[in-house]
């Protein structure tokens, strides 16, 4: 006797290959050189008088790196691009050309924008944001990176 399958049974094999086609679709990204943000970590600490954000930017150089800090928003962005080789012999496989990434972190409480201050060595980027009173204002700032 031939079993006969269920409209549940096909919604989960469906499914199923859905799964699989967004789990290709990401490997396909992740090979574009582009940083997925959850890829990207991040500590962010509530100190006494300041908010400290620490993130891991392994490969990139401080001139790489932007940063701006607007409406309680802190923004990290990165781009690179790889140098051209050149030597005997040809690649067999090349997938180091460029890479870029962007993460932008809500911040906790109201900060100082123009004490922001940042530093960044061995690939750690470490963020300090003073808090700030809330009836202060101010516009968007640019943070450069010591």
């Amino acid at each position: 006797m031939m079993r006969r399958s269920t409209p549940f049974e096909e919604l989960d094999a469906m499914m199923e290959r859905m799964s699989r086609q967004f789990d290709e679709m990401g490997r396909r990204f992740d090979e574009s050189g582009m940083i997925r943000t959850h890829e990207v970590a991040v500590d962010v600490t509530d100190e006494d008088e300041q908010i400290r954000v620490v993130a891991d930017l392994p490969g990139f150089e401080k001139e790489d790196i932007d940063l701006a800090v607007a409406n309680g928003v802190l923004t990290i962005r990165g781009n690179r691009e790889m140098e051209s080789e050149e030597g005997d012999g040809e690649y067999l496989r090349r997938e180091r050309r460029s890479q870029s990434m962007k993460r932008s972190i809500s911040l906790p409480e109201e900060i100082d924008e123009a004490g922001a201050r940042a530093s960044y060595s061995n690939g750690v980027l470490t963020v300090t944001l003073p808090k700030l009173s809330p009836d202060y204002t101010d516009e968007s700032r640019r943070i450069d990176i010591d």
